[in-house]
């Protein structure tokens, strides 16, 4: 599929010649800083080398004090407190977290995940129920809650309190509770808006620590299932959450908890240093899978598990749960790619919606996101549950799902989520008007250059500039994400050194050793899926070249390689 490739505008030159000078380091390293909003020494030190003391006080947050004073009066007294949170990867990191960390003064705990497919997202009225008949007097419920403005009225009539903390974006009216911690309330001045769910959690738990003066190291030793949340949850690595990031990789690295360390090595992971993408694609997708195919119970479980035998026999079940998730996944996905293909009509559209009865639930997110990155174009993958369809739906850079959908919101029972992502609930008669109306607002709004996928360049470079040096800087970038993504470079008019050839078990892949005019630096790269160029590499004329810097290591040897991302032939 063809891409574009958009190059980002370059930082202030005053800046970075500032920057280049007082870091001693090249004008491309400046550059990538700020193009980042850093433009002084103490802010390129503070993104360097973050500090936990960079956190802001919790009790910046609204409504702090009277969640701090709430869980105080219930330890005071001795009240039964449910630790609530909804079945993903934030949702469940955020409950073992809190429930971690308050079980180290406090006995008196209950935990409770809904379940995704009797209960759905969110504060739940069996969950309700449970807490009142389990006589939990309080609830904290992290990520979630914020527009549960009903379940509050009807836990009040049960005798049941909420402390709710939640990042999503508030509705009109607030649920009444006893604390309602959320930095996007709009009368709510915490300096970062950017918080996991997890992340929220972290902040009250943080603001209990200081009014009882507990140990904040104590609090500090759970910062890896903070950093899970914000990778796994794809929320910005800025501000707050690079700190968070930053510390809870370590901990990641060094000493993770029981749990994350048997999910580490049932995913073959042990030996090596992990990341972000580690965790959003191999640790995450084990713990998304309990809730996708048995229950998110199991993953907190595992979670807050320190007993290695049986976080080990957790961490199977989950694994088998993943690969069964990934079955279903690789199935389905073929079966509504088979649907388009084989299909004139469908293959003429801006958009993709999809509909079969049978299909996973669980799932269905999934192979959205599969075919939008098969495709390119807005998608909705519809099954039905509890005589009603119901769907996940991913956009494509730049369009607004959430809005293409609104303006069909009248044959919709409910819908919810983003620009990028949503759900959404219907009628199944209402299905075939509700593609072609769809399908005409897509059409109507969405721009010839949305359907091609983009790539964005941070910066052009020789291929010479790959240094251990440059590495070794670009390096400290990390940890990368939304807001702070892996710097791409293009280099342009490069050649096949004359050795690069097909491999992979299906040689569809490229390993490449490339070099450029003027320069005697041999660079070698892997480009996956990219087989089909050889020819055109081996024709001795010049090409362009987008990738990341990486660095590769075979039999105890470390090399750096570009990692491709797309080559075009312009010449």
């Amino acid at each position: 599929m063809e891409k574009r490739w958009s190059i980002k505008n370059e930082g202030n030159p005053e800046v970075v010649k500032h920057l280049s000078e007082v870091l001693n380091v090249n004008e491309v390293l400046a550059n990538l800083l700020a193009q980042r909003g850093i433009s002084t020494f103490e802010e390129a030190r503070a993104f360097f080398r973050p500090k936990l003391t960079d956190l802001h006080n919790p009790f910046l947050m609204k409504d702090m004090e009277e969640a701090v004073h709430r869980l105080d009066k219930a330890f005071a007294n001795g009240e039964r407190i449910l630790i609530y949170g909804d079945y993903d990867v934030d949702g469940t990191t955020s409950v073992a977290l809190v429930y971690s960390f308050l079980s180290r003064y406090y006995s008196n705990i209950d935990l409770y995940i809904p379940d995704r497919y009797d209960e759905g997202y969110g504060i739940s009225y069996k969950g309700i129920d449970y807490a009142a008949s389990t006589n939990c007097n309080l609830v904290i419920a992290l990520d979630c809650g914020i527009k549960a403005v009903e379940k509050m009225n009807y836990a009040r009539e049960k005798g049941v309190e909420f402390i709710i903390c939640d990042h999503h974006t508030p509705g009109e009216e607030l649920p009444v509770s006893a604390a309602c911690l959320d930095p996007k309330r709009s009368d709510c001045n915490y300096p970062d808006k950017n918080l996991s769910g997890c992340g929220v959690g972290f902040k009250f738990m943080q603001g209990f620590c200081r009014f009882k003066d507990f140990k904040e190291s104590h609090l500090y030793d759970l910062l890896d299932l903070v950093a899970v949340s914000i990778a796994s949850d794809i929320v910005p690595i800025i501000g707050e959450n690079r700190v968070l990031a930053y510390y809870g990789l370590q901990k990641l690295n060094s000493n993770p908890g029981t749990g994350l360390k048997s999910i580490i090595k049932i995913a073959g992971m042990e030996g090596r240093e992990h990341t972000i993408s580690d965790i959003v694609f191999k640790i995450g997708p084990r713990i998304n899978a309990a809730g996708r195919i048995e229950s998110g119970r199991n993953a907190v479980e595992l979670l807050i598990s320190e007993d290695d035998g049986l976080a080990g026999q957790m961490s199977q079940d989950i694994n088998v749960c993943n690969e069964t998730r990934k079955d279903l996944d690789r199935s389905i996905t073929l079966e509504a790619l088979d649907l388009i293909s084989g299909n004139e009509e469908l293959l003429r559209k801006k958009s993709t919606v999809l509909y079969k009865p049978e299909w996973h639930k669980g799932v269905i997110g999934i192979v959205a996101s599969r075919l939008t990155e098969s495709f390119y174009r807005p998608t909705i993958i519809l099954t039905e549950s509890k005589g009603m369809a119901t769907g996940s739906a991913r956009s494509v850079d730049g369009f607004d799902l959430y809005k293409a959908i609104d303006a069909c919101s009248d044959l919709l029972e409910n819908f919810g989520g983003h620009m990028y992502a949503a759900g959404l609930t219907l009628k199944i008669e209402n299905i075939p008007e509700f593609i072609e109306r769809f399908e005409k607002v897509v059409s109507e709004q969405i721009l010839p250059e949305q359907l091609v996928p983009q790539i964005e360049i941070d910066a052009q470079i020789r291929l010479k500039d790959i240094t251990p040096k440059f590495y070794r800087i670009l390096k400290q970038f990390h940890p990368f994400g939304p807001g702070n993504m892996k710097p791409v470079f293009m280099s342009k008019r490069v050649f096949d050194y004359g050795t690069s050839k097909k491999v992979g078990k299906d040689k569809d892949h490229l390993k490449v050793e490339l070099i450029e005019e003027h320069s005697a630096a041999i660079k070698q790269g892997i480009a996956f899926s990219m087989g089909e160029y050889l020819d055109k590499i081996k024709k001795n004329g010049p090409f362009d070249i987008c990738y990341t810097v990486e660095e590769n290591v075979y039999n105890g040897t470390t090399t750096l390689q570009m990692m491709m991302k797309d080559i075009k032939f312009p010449y």
